[in-house]
């Protein structure tokens, strides 16, 4: 697996980067806002609503598994970075070439349309920074918020498979596979949004077909 160029993204209200232990109290306050808005969809949020300690441990597999090109988790801030909006994501398991983009936005963030912009975000910065040829979404069949994401950027649902999910045996639901090809993104307006990335020196990574000035 090629290592991620990206750790650092930046949109016109956010800051997307690569988690860092001083991150912690951000993520469990989320978190904890968040419980029951979460949790019909990511059941292991129940299991987050602890102690600081869970959170630094999370923050720490998230940050090696980055280093090591193993996944890439990206926290969702404000332009401060004082504040956690919520959490996003180019995973690995969709192969290679490819990644599935997953989200969630904190309960107190929600209807501000920052899953929109974050996502659009990660398939800019996923085509034209990482070279992927495939980028996926996977959702419920239930949530209909979550749905919303990839039909506004043009991804086609390609099939609904049943215990479809990193945590299916334990929670069997039904799953939506959205996908956008490389060559469809050439005709997608998220090519001409206004993005910055950053790789992990901090130096500025050039998006070929954009500009951005903040």
């Amino acid at each position: 697996m090629s290592l991620s160029n990206a750790y650092k993204i930046e949109t016109e209200r956010l800051i997307i980067r690569c988690y860092r232990p001083e991150d912690a109290g951000k993520l469990h306050e989320a978190i904890t806002v968040s419980v029951d808005h979460l949790s019909p969809w990511m059941p292991w949020i129940n299991q987050e609503a602890g102690g600081m300690e869970g959170k630094l441990d999370r923050i720490r597999t998230f940050r090696g598994e980055f280093d090591l090109g193993k996944d890439y988790v990206f926290g969702i801030f404000n332009k401060a970075e004082t504040k956690l909006i919520g959490s996003t994501g180019l995973h690995t398991r969709a192969g290679e070439g490819a990644r599935e983009i997953g989200y969630w936005i904190s309960a107190e963030f929600l209807k501000q349309g920052f899953a929109l912009e974050s996502v659009s975000a990660l398939v800019k910065t996923g085509f034209e920074i990482e070279d992927l040829s495939r980028i996926e979404i996977h959702c419920s069949v239930e949530n209909i918020p979550s749905q919303a994401i990839p039909k506004k950027l043009g991804f086609r649902l390609e099939a609904i498979l049943k215990n479809n999910s990193p945590d299916a045996n334990e929670y069997p639901r039904e799953n939506m596979i959205w996908s956008l090809l490389k060559a469809d993104y050439d005709n997608n307006p998220v090519k001409r949004i206004a993005v910055k990335a950053f790789d992990i020196a901090g130096k500025e990574l050039i998006f070929p077909r954009s500009s951005f000035h903040a």
